[in-house]
């Protein structure tokens, strides 16, 4: 059995995928980029405020499904610059108190929307 999970208070699929799979006691969540949820737009302003929208847009979908970021067990962090690491690292490291999940980030070609930053998250429900 799986859930389909969407809200309003993250940015709707613009694709054939949903927010975010509950199956079993995993949340599996969708990449996000920095759509906003209101306006539909994507926020490339500088790679920090980028990255805090992709994290506000992943909280909102962990807190549909009755959970938060020490839920998370794995992330996968998509960089198109690898020299936006650190900046992406301080902003994502702020949303994690003590245990942090596993983690790859890796630098790809492109991104939907021409984005600089996707994240993906996979997390367990108590």
């Amino acid at each position: 059995m799986k859930t389909v999970i969407n809200t309003h208070y993250a940015p709707a699929p613009i694709g054939p995928y949903s927010q975010a799979i509950i199956a079993g006691n995993f949340v599996f969540v969708s990449g996000q980029v920095a759509i906003s949820p209101s306006t539909g737009e994507l926020i490339l302003d500088d790679i920090k405020t980028e990255t805090k929208q992709v994290m506000e847009n992943i909280r909102a979908i962990l807190t549909e499904t009755g959970i938060d970021f020490s839920n998370i067990v794995k992330t996968s962090i998509f960089l198109k610059d690898m020299q936006d690491f650190s900046l992406v690292n301080e902003v994502y490291g702020a949303y994690f108190k003590g245990q942090f999940p596993a983690r790859e980030t890796v630098q790809v070609a492109g991104l939907p929307k021409n984005a600089n930053v996707e994240i993906t998250v996979t997390a367990v429900k108590p």
